[in-house]
């Protein structure tokens, strides 16, 4: 069950990282943190990252566009 979650996380991630990108935005950093699979029962988390102004700028206009 702990792989199930974890490759769950994987693939939620890498969809985020699709949709991000289709619209514009790239999130360098965005994975699952390493530090998920080792626990006893894993509990996947997964970072967004640090990433520069003009990607911050990007995905605000990107989330204000659809809040519309």
């Amino acid at each position: 069950m702990a792989t199930g979650r974890m490759d769950e996380a994987e693939a939620a991630c890498g969809e985020l990282a699709g949709l991000l990108r289709r619209v514009g935005v790239v999130l360098p950093s965005l994975r699952v943190d390493p530090l998920s699979y080792t626990r006893e029962r894993p509990y996947p988390l997964v970072e967004l990252g640090r990433c520069n102004l003009e990607t911050v700028r990007r995905l605000i206009q990107v989330l204000a566009k659809a809040e519309r």
